[in-house]
């Protein structure tokens, strides 16, 4: 959903949208804190002017057996616990201070542990003036000749400024000073604070030299605070009012004497997608010494606390800004130009962070527990914000940046964005209890230095003639020096000078008139005052014909010095094009440099670990080789155990052939006497019934009964076979695992399908069909790694002539060398009968029982396909 049109001023396209960027990373530098006594242990020491060397204490190397090494951390410069802080000012703030003049905006803050000498760094002391105080005194002697009058720029309260005309800006000065609410800026006539009067010598004051002398400056400040994640203006006067009661955060009325806290500030976007704090008191100064005092008024309201390791630990993170109007002047050079468009806006912010600490060390609780968490998660978020850039920078990634997770990050995103250079000075505090909190802070900053920040690109440049300023007052002093040549001062309003030039016409003669017929009187009144008429017209004559030749002359000086202007803006314009070109040059230079360094610490990388995997590799041949060993030896220990197995089973089974054969014989011989014991007994009881009734009925026939014949064991026999010829339709033992049924093998594992290339088609009804199966002539280890089973189709001519097939089937699994192999389950057999071939079951030896045999085995079927499925043996 877009926004209604209201006419606003077209944003300025940010500079992250360009297409070609030049990036700088952001820089780096490192400052040493000196020790607090000679006996205390260091861990710190400089190795060269970018490099330290952080050495872990004794008392860890012996608790943690030695892993913490020796480590070595690079930047972009260090500095010693000898640099002075005009050392240190020259090569960070200094450039800083120059791109602020040039419209460009700039961020520097201090980072490190608590107690490290950040606020020291920032601040100083009396005597030793830190990066602020310094900073503040370089601008001002660089812009103070050429700054406008109070109120000429006014803030719109929208992160922009106004132009008023001087008799605005009186007016303002005289609404403000009415105004007993609104807060005076002080006065640079009012006698210097002692607690900053001796920061910086006039030895060390500093200038910049390329200031462009046709632009009107002015110098707005501010100063906030950033506690327990809210925003603070420490410039903001809240009076007690007597009338209106102020009531606290609980509801309660507040007394006389207890103290109102300030309302917390927001963030705002304004137009050009810059982030500022809304509503944030911002003072017009116009010296060192004012900029200082707000400074200092803000400084004794920042949040200042005692712990256990630092008398005076800032609890809250400090933002002093310092923001430099310049507008052009007009064509005459005398006025600003009033335009909007034309005023250029720059900022630095300078940035106490408060220092990192551990509750552990610091013992804090209550309110200073909760202010070091704040402190510590602020910290944390900052640290994120910095590796989210890191790898999208260096990865090609497009992850969100977390700014918003913290006041501190959404303030300075702009700055990561492309809105300015960014600098930190890390201050390090080289005892050994700090050991640990210095390793994290050293690879923040280490990690930092990977992030690239756009360069801030420089400013439009106004289209009027250079020297206009040096002209208006040259112009001035030549007026004043030719009217002083003609005798008289500069100044033409000089009663003197009048009366000089009255003098320097003709004498007026007596106009007194006694008679009425005077006619001489007259006529001489009127020749004079012709003559004197003659003279001012000889007089406004030459001066025109002076202040022509003048104006010819200034306007010949004009067009030579445009000439000029016009040859030195090519030279310029031929010399920025060869700055361009040299920028890109170095740009691409370092590109390459750093993509070298990149692909040596990968090719340090891919070394490392191919000597890890060579390392492996040694370590598993060597393992697979005493793994082979041992097979080895656990095969021919197999083997010598099979042979004893089989030569003990061989045995065994002679042993027990024979048992069974010599009491297979005795039972027969056993059998065989119970039987003749049952015919001798059937004989005799036969005898018995023959006698008996041969006596019964011996008189009434004429012959004898014939003796019964006794029935042969061979007819018995033969009936037996004769009732075997018709199999039982049931089968009298139970097949094996019945549990295991034919449809298991079409289940939905995978299976191997070895079919050799030697065997036959068989047109039979009835397939062995495997679905997800993968059917091969050879088995071979790629196919096994897929499957889960393993079937052969084997097939072996039958006693009866016909091709048998048996389908032998196994289980796939891993062998402990790294193959496959096969453990076979069981066998299921395929086989084909014909129904007109001779039958090979026996046929009892009687007629009668034959054609019920031949009924029961010739049936109509073509064919008679049957599975038999036994275990594997």
């Amino acid at each position: 959903m877009q926004r209604p049109g209201k006419g606003k001023t077209p944003r300025r396209p940010g500079p992250k949208k360009a297409a070609n960027v030049d990036k700088d990373p952001v820089g780096v530098y490192c400052r040493i804190r000196p020790l607090g006594g000679e006996d205390e242990e260091c861990c710190v020491e400089m190795i060269s002017s970018s490099t330290i060397q952080l050495h872990a204490p004794d008392g860890l190397k012996a608790n943690r057996n030695g892993e913490y090494k020796e480590t070595q951390y690079s930047f972009k410069k260090v500095f010693g616990i000898n640099t002075s802080q005009i050392e240190l000012f020259e090569d960070i703030a200094k450039p800083l201070v120059e791109d602020l003049i040039h419209c460009k905006n700039g961020l520097l803050f201090t980072y490190g542990v608590t107690g490290s000498g950040k606020t020291f760094t920032m601040t100083g002391s009396p005597g030793e003036g830190g990066l602020l105080p310094r900073s503040l005194d370089m601008l001002f002697n660089s812009v103070g000749p050429f700054q406008a009058k109070r109120f000429v720029f006014k803030p719109d309260d929208k992160n922009g400024l106004e132009i008023q005309s001087q008799v605005d800006a009186l007016l303002e000065r005289q609404k403000r000073d009415s105004q007993q609410s609104v807060p005076k800026t002080p006065s640079s006539r009012q006698k210097a604070d002692p607690e900053f009067a001796d920061m910086i010598s006039s030895e060390e004051a500093c200038k910049c030299e390329s200031v462009d002398d046709d632009c009107c400056y002015s110098v707005f400040v501010s100063y906030i605070e950033i506690y327990n994640n809210y925003i603070y203006d420490l410039l903001e006067e809240t009076p007690y009012d007597p009338i209106r009661p102020k009531w606290l955060g609980g509801g309660t009325p507040a007394r006389n004497n207890e103290f109102v806290p300030p309302q917390s500030k927001i963030l705002r976007e304004d137009q050009n997608h810059n982030m500022y704090v809304a509503g944030c008191t911002e003072v017009e100064v116009k010296s060192t010494e004012e900029a200082f005092e707000v400074f200092w008024k803000g400084q004794k309201k920042r949040r200042i606390a005692n712990t256990q390791l630092n008398r005076e630990s800032s609890r809250s993170h400090s933002v002093f800004t310092v923001k430099l109007a310049q507008a052009p002047l007009d064509a005459d050079g005398d006025h600003i130009l009033q335009d909007k468009n034309q005023v250029n806006v720059s900022q630095l912010c300078l940035v106490d962070l408060a220092g990192s600490e551990r509750t552990s060390r610091t013992r804090a609780e209550g309110s200073r527990l909760r202010e070091a968490g704040n402190i510590n998660q602020s910290l944390m978020n900052l640290r994120t914000c910095i590796e989210v850039l890191r790898e999208n920078q260096m990865c090609g990634t497009n992850k969100m940046v977390p700014y918003r997770d913290s006041k501190l990050t959404h303030l300075f995103k702009n700055y990561f964005d492309g809105e300015g250079k960014v600098r930190m000075v890390v201050c390090v505090n080289p005892k050994a209890d700090d050991y640990e909190e210095t390793m994290l802070v050293m690879r923040f900053a280490e990690m930092t230095q990977e992030v690239e920040v756009a360069r801030p690109v420089d400013r439009p440049i106004c289209g009027l003639a250079a020297g206009r300023r040096y002209r208006n007052q040259a112009f001035k002093d030549e007026l004043s020096r030719r009217l002083e040549e003609r005798g008289g001062p500069s100044n033409g309003d000089d009663p003197a000078l009048m009366n000089r030039l009255i003098e320097s016409l003709p004498a007026l003669p007596s106009s007194e008139l006694v008679d009425p017929a005077d006619d001489q009187t007259l006529p001489r009144l009127i020749e004079v005052l012709e003559r004197r008429h003659r003279v001012r017209q000889m007089m406004a004559e030459q001066f025109n014909n002076t202040a022509t030749s003048l104006k010819s002359t200034l306007q010949q000086f004009d067009s030579q010095l445009n000439a000029k202007d016009t040859f030195l803006h090519e030279q310029r314009s031929k010399l920025n094009e060869k700055d361009k070109l040299i920028l890109s040059q170095r740009s691409e230079i370092e590109r390459l440099e750093k993509k070298s360094k990149t692909l040596e610490y990968k090719i340090d990388i891919l070394q490392k670990t191919t000597d890890m995997y060579e390392h492996d590799k040694r370590s598993l041949q060597q393992e697979l080789e005493t793994r082979e060993q041992r097979l080895q030896k656990e095969l021919s220990e197999r083997k010598r155990m099979e042979q004893r197995m089989q030569g003990m089973v061989s045995d065994t089974k002679l042993k027990w052939e024979k048992e069974c054969e010599r009491r297979v014989t005795a039972k027969q011989l056993e059998m065989q006497n119970k039987l003749w014991v049952k015919d001798e007994k059937l004989k005799q009881l036969k005898a018995i019934v023959t006698e008996s009734s041969s006596s019964n009925g011996g008189g009434g026939s004429s012959s004898g009964p014939e003796k019964p014949e006794r029935p042969s064991r061979e007819r018995d026999r033969n009936a037996a076979q004769k009732r075997s010829a018709s199999p039982s339709p049931h089968p009298t033992a139970p097949p094996v695992h019945l549990r295991q049924r034919r449809s298991h093998s079409a289940s939905g594992e995978k299976w191997v399908d070895h079919k050799p290339a030697s065997n036959l088609d068989l047109d039979t009804v009835m397939q062995p069909i495997i679905p997800n199966a993968i059917t091969v002539s050879t088995p071979n280890e790629k196919a096994l790694s897929k499957c889960h089973k393993y079937v052969l189709r084997h097939q072996e001519l039958a006693s009866d002539g016909e091709i048998e097939t048996k389908l032998i089937k196994g289980n796939v699994f891993r062998s402990r060398g790294g193959g496959q192999a096969v453990q076979f389950t069981d066998i299921e057999t395929l086989k084909q009968e014909c129904p007109t071939g001779p039958s090979r079951k026996r046929r009892s030896g009687s007629a009668e029982g034959a054609a019920p045999v031949d009924d029961i085995e010739n049936r109509v079927p073509v064919s008679n396909t049957s599975y038999q499925k036994r275990r594997k043996p």
